[in-house]
């Protein structure tokens, strides 16, 4: 039987009705964040490594569920990297160069707090790349991308999309919280008038960058706490898939140190013993 053909995301397509409350968010957030740790347990003793790239409109929510992401992982074996627009250095290189430098090690999993995406999106809305190189971009994306999942790396993309009403809102609340007003930026007003043009760039990429190994996820973000779940709930399937979580055990030369400073239990010794062999 012909596999069904993979259909792209569609910023049309978001559902903003879904909403869960305080008590389903919080249990549901607890568990994700136990199995993001068992996941991490589970790459670092192996070849695997994880990417995940977080795109999506201004104050949408990515950086929320970063934080939910960040907070029960080692930071050793776990990197966000924050992506603004580049340094000179990079301006004379390829654009993809940056992203390559940043991918992370076998056992470790990076975060793309925006993406090579940019060129796709602000650089081709912007002017900042010629019609001809944004235009390549969706190729050599795609060939960047099939790269990375030939080495070994499992890729997530997520997309996080709100209304314009939402977004204004949002943006009044961190005007008017000294704790938050770091977040706004004159892009982020730039961008917001030039919406219908960055919502076309969006369902462009999508088009052309989504694909049954690599495919988009659309966020639906008015609702901060369900969109978290959403993405945590993606990011966790992918990682996890075809995965053994459970925690590693000790190996002998470990469980005989431990022996001669703790006195540990014979039984529990012949037990993790048995479970190694």
């Amino acid at each position: 039987m012909a596999k069904p053909r993979h259909s792209p995301p569609r910023l049309a397509d978001a559902d903003f009705s879904r909403k869960i409350g305080k008590d389903t968010y919080a249990k549901r957030l607890k568990r994700l964040q136990l199995k993001l740790v068992k996941i991490q347990q589970s790459y670092l003793f192996s070849s695997r490594k994880a990417v995940i790239v977080f795109e999506g409109w201004d104050a949408a929510g990515k950086g929320g569920t970063i934080r939910r992401l960040s907070m029960p992982l080692d930071p050793r074996s776990f990197k966000v990297w924050p992506i603004g627009a580049p340094r000179d250095y990079y301006l004379d290189r390829h654009y993809l160069l940056r992203f390559m430098e940043r991918l992370p090690p076998a056992g470790a999993i990076s975060v793309f707090d925006r993406s090579w995406y940019g060129r796709v999106l602000v650089e081709r809305v912007e002017g900042l790349a010629p019609k001809d190189r944004w235009q390549a971009a969706y190729r050599e994306i795609r060939d960047f991308e099939r790269m990375l999942l030939d080495d070994n790396t499992r890729l997530v993309k997520l997309f996080f999309h709100i209304t314009p009403e939402e977004q204004l809102r949002r943006f009044q609340e961190r005007l008017h919280d000294p704790l938050k007003r770091w977040k706004l930026t004159y892009e982020d007003f730039r961008n917001r008038e030039k919406w219908g043009d960055y919502a076309d760039a969006i369902d462009d990429m999508f088009h052309h960058t989504s694909r049954p190994e690599a495919p988009w996820h659309l966020i639906p973000s008015v609702h901060k706490k369900t969109a978290r779940i959403a993405a945590l709930t993606l990011i966790t399937d992918e990682l996890s898939r075809g995965i053994d979580l459970d925690p590693p055990l000790p190996d002998g030369k470990v469980l005989k140190a431990a022996d001669k400073v703790m006195d540990i239990d014979p039984d529990l010794i012949d037990s993790l013993q048995g479970r190694t062999d």
